[in-house]
């Protein structure tokens, strides 16, 4: 049995959904928060992800970032050595959707040599009304970015764990190719 730890940096606009996602995936859907308060810094939430056939265990530390410019500088500094990374977007906001590519540089740049699993996630499709984004803007985005697309409402509780379960088992696959790579070396 391996238990690892990754660093899953979530970064998007503010009021896009980062920490109700966040947060609905670590209480396992018993808790949406119903009063917005925005980060002001850099959330940090743990939760243990059992990789399927094994008896494997990724604790993901997820770091849920601001979205304000204003805090931008003091942010980063919390997303040294990223394991994973998730962009989100309301898919209600032209804005929020345009700003994933900058969002997406800045962590990337974190460590632009490093291979970092990634997904997208486009929030609030109970707002299906007002969408302004589609399926296919996202997944175009994502591909163009070799990220996988994921489609969730926090606030239904829908499809909120299907991203941090792709980036742990990600995580998993990138730790385990490393073993069999430092194997063959010695």
């Amino acid at each position: 049995m391996v238990v690892l730890r990754g660093k899953c940096v979530v970064v998007g606009d503010s009021t896009v959904g980062k920490s109700s996602v966040c947060q609905v995936f670590h209480s396992d859907g018993s808790h949406f928060p119903k009063n917005y308060t925005m980060t002001t810094s850099v959330e940090l939430l743990v939760k243990p992800v059992t990789i399927p056939d094994t008896r494997d265990t990724v604790e993901l530390y997820i770091y849920d970032s601001a979205g304000k410019e204003i805090f931008s500088e003091y942010i980063q500094s919390f997303w040294q050595h990223p394991s994973a990374i998730m962009v989100v977007y309301d898919v209600t906001s032209e804005t929020s959707f345009t700003s994933c590519a900058k969002w997406l540089n800045r962590v990337m740049s974190q460590k632009p040599e490093v291979h970092i699993p990634g997904v997208v996630v486009a929030n609030k499709t109970d707002l299906d009304q007002r969408r302004i984004i589609s399926p296919k803007m996202g997944k175009d985005f994502a591909s163009q970015n070799g990220l996988e697309y994921f489609e969730c409402s926090a606030k239904e509780l829908q499809n909120v764990d299907a991203p941090f379960y792709y980036l742990a088992n990600e995580f998993h696959k990138l730790y385990h190719n490393r073993v069999e790579v430092l194997k063959t070396l010695s």
